[in-house]
């Protein structure tokens, strides 16, 4: 075996010193060489280490471990199907190691992932425990089919959440960006490839135990900013619209989030054995996950339970597995702060004895139940909502080894998942509602998919004459999936106990929608085949073609041939560049490649038909009706795109990088196109419509100090810029404004007024451009409303010649000018320091609380209102509009347009200090490794006008269509909602190896 500290070398050189006989190491660093002399001499190489000849003196086997020569493209980056040195990439290729994402401790690796790689977007579309961060892989391609990466763990695609995931079991994490590096995965990786290698024992080590835990608290990073009593009671003497009711009292100031949130906890244990024999290697172990919210009733738990075994049968057979399972418990999860941020500061929701009210009366027309943490936590089994989710993950592998080729091997590589989940939700009589007397409500939900994957391997792996390089990959695999679910819900239980497990306990109908009941199946077929040439560690060249046919396509449509090539030239590796001592590598790259998309719901082809009951005389009778078209030319979503890359390292490998440029173009677009209503049919799924993403990304990796003695100091930073837009629509049209989609324009634009400022007695015309509030022309009756931009054209005397209307909306780009993240750590001696920062520059964050979605800024009195600057006579500077100014129904009129503010940060997301126990004194004691650390995650925020005006987080928090009063947005649209507050976290750990 070739091997290096840390393990295994894949693609190493093994030649016979002085003839062309020559070999290179697999996967797992093993190698084999034919007709070597008792007498001989091999050369064992590989880029960035020292060559090393070693005598073979008869011998049959040899191990070998190679030193370093310097940190310059030696680390091994997967690839899919195998794995290669860094040399060797010629696509476009992230890599981040275990080590680095467990600096960011967290049960979803999505959290630890956030700012670290170059074109690799999360971001959060919830808050809530548990939740993974959407992956947006060099942007969003498509419209409305799925624009989510592949998972592949451990060599194999992953079929289920990224959650299910452990990210102590992870060794390393490497995402394929450009279309050259994903067509070998075909049409499930063309929105990007994210490759897990999880921890393994290897062969020869002896048993080895491990534990990794931390725990902590989470308090509210920053509450949501609403009016205190005094300033809500001053609001509403300003509007005159509402009185006081009979629960408010003026000079009382509740803070009702402060009545809701606690402290949340977080909780994770990982213990692992891991080994191996001569011949085998393995690995087991146990995780347990809890993080409680800061809200009342709101948690996730997880199990996990993970093993591999990988075994040598003689010489030329392996066998093994790896399996991980997951049980996890959600609770609460339609839990949030949006009743209690509505509930008036001037009601004391306490009586005369001291007892919470069940009720309370605000601004004489409104009654709210009491919404806090006592009054939550004592609804025992009046209350749950419980989802339970078990899921399993297996692989199962076979490798043999050609018998006369070397280098040839076939390998068979079958994934088994399945998944079960279980929803149930109940409210007791009156739970939730001013009504004692309301029925209580069950409901019950199950979903179970199972999913199973058989892959045919050929792979050939060969160095000829110690140059000359070659790989080659065949594919020929089977791909299945099956679903159902299905939800049942009844009014009135009997008895609390019941909760959601008896729902025939009732003497009320039983509510079972169509659209609720469900079973799916689909099917991918595909075929592939990868060569990768290179020569002298200095050319490299990778050209890769696949078939895919998936079941999800119409007759005729199913199956799609693309192609995808890349080349790379080290020139730091000619000998003319041999003199020039302060570069140690440069390598330019360049690739294309195309993809296909078939992320659209099975049966798409086929239409859909609902029911409707109607009466047939005096029968009672169930009709049909189509409410999709069917589609018999369903075809597949296609992606080009081109890569350019320079790698490069400088003064002795102190400073490397990469600087990538890329531009995707998608066509065909799989998207719901709408027909009107006159058709008698709302709409069918088709192919139409074409996007383009362009950027560029730049990575940079320093080290500032070198003292294995004393202080090392390195840092890392990448940026990267997106612009993404759409090229064309259905029917040649350039915009769809029911659907926000406009040529020329993000995916996630937003279509509203532009707001110019307020309104200002004195202003010229300003009568001429608003009416009042009757819609007669009334000057004066707009002074310190919204002032939004006129788009039309103009009288002589500088009038506008019409009034503001709906032509006067813009077009909104949301994406930023470009964002990225930075990095450093410190070591001295046992001590390291770890701090993690990120930062996005321009772009439009949405907040619902400030504009007209949550109701939370209706500035009329009503109920209790975000604190904000409003406009008076006697403020006439103010943001935000005149509470008796022009209304538009509940709301200011033109008041979205307070809720878009600049998206540009810069915050910390995590500081870490940790002390190492001296090695000397563990050995001692048998132990290996011992740390202990402390972690303040999300400590603080440099600059944001977000977070300067709320004190809250800056980063989204919900999809646009959720956690809000009204669904203003698509749920594509990033928004800050009322969801669970962000966090800051305090966390203690220990790592304990021996």
């Amino acid at each position: 075996m070739i091997s290096d500290k840390n393990g295994p070398i894949p693609g190493a050189n093994v030649n016979l010193k002085g003839s062309a006989n020559g070999a290179s190491s697999d996967f797992d660093g093993k190698y084999s060489i034919k007709d070597v002399p008792s007498n001989g001499v091999l050369v064992f190489s590989f880029v960035g280490y020292k060559t090393k000849e070693i005598s073979v003196s008869g011998r049959s086997s040899i191990d070998v471990v190679l030193e370093d020569e310097s940190n310059t493209l030696k680390e091994i980056v997967v690839i899919g199907y195998g794995a290669v040195r860094k040399e060797a990439v010629t696509g476009s290729v992230a890599t981040i190691g275990g080590k680095e994402l467990s600096e960011f401790a967290s049960g979803n690796v999505t959290q630890a992932l956030q700012a670290r790689l170059p074109g690799v977007e999360l971001t959060q579309t919830s808050t809530k425990p548990g939740a993974s961060m959407q992956i947006r892989i060099r942007g969003t391609r498509s419209l409305t089919a799925s624009n989510d990466p592949l998972i592949v763990l451990d060599g194999v695609p992953f079929a289920g959440s990224i959650g299910d995931i452990n990210p102590v079991d992870i060794k390393s994490l490497d995402i394929l960006k450009d279309a050259s590096a994903t067509a070998i995965y075909g049409s499930r990786g063309a929105n990007g490839v994210v490759l897990i290698t999880t921890n393994k024992g290897r062969k020869g080590q002896k048993a080895k135990f491990t534990y990794n835990g931390f725990g902590g608290i989470k308090n509210v990073f920053g509450e949501y900013p609403m009016m205190n009593g005094n300033q809500f009671a001053a609001l509403r003497d300003v509007t005159k619209l509402y009185s006081d009711g009979r629960d408010e009292v003026r000079g009382v100031n509740t803070d009702w989030q402060g009545l809701l949130y606690d402290s949340g906890q977080i909780i994770s244990h990982d213990v692992s054995v891991s080994g191996g024999s001569e011949g085998g290697s393995y690995t087991g172990g146990l995780g347990y996950y809890k993080e409680e919210s800061v809200l009342p009733g709101q948690s996730y738990e997880r199990f996990s339970l993970r093993a591999s075994l990988d075994q040598e049968i003689g010489t030329a057979f392996r066998i093994g597995f790896t399996t991980n399972n997951n049980y996890a418990i959600t609770n609460g999860d339609n839990i949030g702060p949006g009743a209690a941020l509505g509930m008036s500061p001037l009601v004391n929701p306490y009586d005369a004895n001291g007892n919470l009210k069940r009720t309370v009366n605000m601004g004489l027309i409104d009654d709210k139940w009491v919404y806090t943490r006592e009054s939550i936590n004592a609804l025992g089994e009046k209350y749950i909502n419980l989802n339970r989710a078990f899921s399993s993950y297996n692989n199962i592998f076979a490798e043999l080894k050609i018998p006369g080729i070397d280098g040839l091997k076939y390998r068979l590589n079958s994934g088994l998942n399945f998944r079960a989940t279980n929803n149930g939700y109940y409210e007791g009589q009156g739970v939730f509602d001013v009504n004692a007397a309301t029925l209580s409500n069950a409901s019950i939900s199950n979903f179970m998919s199972t999913q199973w994957l058989l892959e045919n391997l050929i792979t050939y792996d060969k160095t000829f004459a110690e140059k000359h390089t070659i790989n080659f990959v065949g594919l020929y695999s089977n791909e299945s999936y099956t679903g159902n679910n299905s939800r049942i819900a009844r009014n009135g239980i009997t008895s609390d106990a019941f909760q959601f497990y008896n729902i025939g306990q009732s003497e009320e109908p039983i509510t079972i929608t169509p659209s609720e009941q469900d079973y799916t199946k689909w099917g991918l077929r595909s075929y592939m085949a990868r060569l990768m040439y290179s020569y002298d560690n200095r050319y490299f060249i990778s050209g890769t073609i696949r078939s895919d046919g998936s079941s999800r396509l119409a007759e005729g449509e199913k199956w799609v041939t693309y192609p995808a090539v890349s080349a790379g030239w080290t020139i730091s590796n000619e000998s003319f560049m041999k003199n020039i001592t302060w570069l140690n590598s440069l390598k330019l790259r360049a690739g294309y490649g195309e993809t296909s998309n078939q992320s659209v719901d099975p049966y798409a082809t086929l239409g859909t038909l609902s029911t409707r009951p109607y009466n047939f005389g005096t029968t009672n009778s169930t009709g049909v009706y189509v409410t999709e078209l069917p589609n018999p030319a369903l075809g597949w979503e296609y992606s080009k795109t081109m890569n350019y890359g320079v790698d490069f390292g400088f003064f002795n490998s102190r400073l490397t990088g990469t600087v990538e440029y890329y531009n995707t173009q998608t066509e065909n677009l799989l998207q719901r196109v709408a027909l009107p209503t006159t058709s008698g049919v709302s709409g069918y799924t088709a192919n139409v419509g074409a996007t383009e993403n362009k950027g560029y990304e730049i990575s940079l990796n320093g080290v500032i100090l070198d003292n294995p003695n004393g202080l090392t100091w390195t840092v890392g930073f990448n940026l990267y810029a997106n612009q993404n837009q759409i090229t064309s629509l259905a029917s040649g049209k350039d915009r769809d404004e029911s659907n926000l989609w406009f040529v020329g324009h993000n995916i996630a634009s937003i279509y509203d007024y532009e707001k110019v400022g307020l309104w200002q007695e004195g202003d010229a015309f300003m009568s001429n451009y608003e009416a009042g509030p009757t819609g007669v022309n009334q000057a004066g009756t707009v002074v310190g409303s919204i002032k939004v931009k006129y788009t039309g054209e103009y009288n002589a005397d500088g009038s506008p010649t019409r009034r503001i209307d709906a032509t006067d909306r813009q077009i909104i780009d949301t994406d930023p000018d470009f964002q990225g993240g930075f990095n450093t750590n410190l070591t001295y001696k046992g001590f390291d320091f770890n701090a993690v920062g990120a930062f996005k520059s321009g772009g439009v964050l949405v907040s619902t609380l400030y504009g007209s979605a949550s109701y939370l800024n209706l500035l009329n009195g009503r109920s209790s209102n975000v604190d904000v600057d409003y406009w008076t006579p006697t403020n006439t500077g103010a943001d935000f509009p005149n509470p008796n100014g022009v209304r538009s129904g509940d709301n200011p009129k033109y008041m979205s347009t307070m809720g878009y503010f600049d998206a540009s940060y810069l915050k910390i997301r995590s500081i870490t200090l940790g002390y190492t126990l001296q090695q000397d004194f563990m050995k001692t004691v048998g132990i290996d490794k011992l740390r202990v650390y402390a972690s303040v995650q999300n400590p603080f925020v440099f600059f944001s006008p977000y977070h300067d005006m709320s004190g809250m987080d800056p980063e989204t928090n919900s999809v646009g269509d959720q956690n809000q009063a009204v669904n203003s947005y698509p749920s594509r649209i990033l928004v800050i909602g009322t969801n669970t507050p962000s966090t800051r976290n305090f966390l203690m750990g220990l790592n304990l190896t021996f």
